[in-house]
């Protein structure tokens, strides 16, 4: 499948059901332009201090696993200059900056590890896009790099030329990644505890729930109790609140 023209890849992505439907063709689309590896991210619990639980973060990435491990799961990102900079801006920034304050010994020790590790996996040149807050405690961005070889200032030149574009398309791919379901790594629900969750959200007690699913009481408890253990939290409420964030309830079968 080629590239889609502007108004192609705007269709699809408002019409797409699903992240595994839309993050393949996105990540193919930016290739096109030369950025042929992407990390998303996207917090709901950032505070001053933090941005939450990594488990609860939703991440897509392409990067092969070794990166994702290296960067992700060993928390290199969390002293990433450019994560640094989607935290504090809203926009599009090129790494030049970075390789520049690198070449120049004015980053931390924490950021200069960061620069080797994506030095030797060749993640050189690209641009971050950070998106706009929809509240204090969320935040979105995505990396975007180019192909290994390619100069920043060849990376540049695209931008110049396609930015506009390209920044567009990620930003309706954020909107849209932020109304589709999300399952983080074992937090996924069953089909069971979901409609268990969503008959509490509509105000069922657990009697009232049993009957409706045509099961006993006790097993109605044992839905709830595996969706708040999957989800990681300790009371039912919350359980409900973080599927709703998730968009796991109400879910569409596809």
């Amino acid at each position: 499948m080629s590239a889609m023209s502007l108004r192609e890849y705007l269709h699809f992505v408002t019409n797409t059901q699903s992240l595994e439907e839309l993050w393949p063709l996105h990540t193919k689309q930016m290739a096109s332009y030369g950025f042929d590896r992407l990390i998303y991210g996207f917090t709901r619990y950032r505070t001053r201090t933090s941005l939450g639980d990594p488990d609860d973060f939703t991440i897509l990435s392409n990067h092969s696993p070794e990166y994702v491990k290296g960067f992700v799961q060993n928390g290199l990102y969390f002293h990433a200059p450019m994560l640094r900079w989607a935290l504090e801006n809203e926009g599009a920034g090129s790494w030049r900056k970075t390789y520049q304050n690198f070449d120049l010994g004015s980053l931390t020790t924490e950021q200069i590890k960061v620069v080797e590790f994506n030095l030797k996996m060749q993640v050189t040149a690209g641009y971050t896009i950070s998106f706009k807050s929809v509240s204090p405690r969320s935040k979105g961005a995505i990396s975007l790099a180019a192909r290994a070889g390619m100069l920043q200032d060849e990376v540049d030149q695209i931008w110049a030329e396609h930015g506009e574009d390209i920044h567009l398309m990620n930003n309706v791919a954020h909107l849209r990644i932020l109304t589709l379901p999300y399952s983080p790594p074992n937090r996924g629900l069953t089909k069971r505890q979901r409609e268990a969750l969503e008959w509490v959200g509509d105000g069922k007690t657990t009697q009232d729930i049993a009957i409706l699913m045509g099961l006993t009481a006790a097993t109605v408890e044992k839905h709830l109790r595996l969706a708040r253990e999957s989800l990681s939290v300790e009371t039912t409420a919350q359980a409900v609140l973080k599927a709703g964030l998730l968009n796991q309830m109400f879910v569409m079968e596809t």
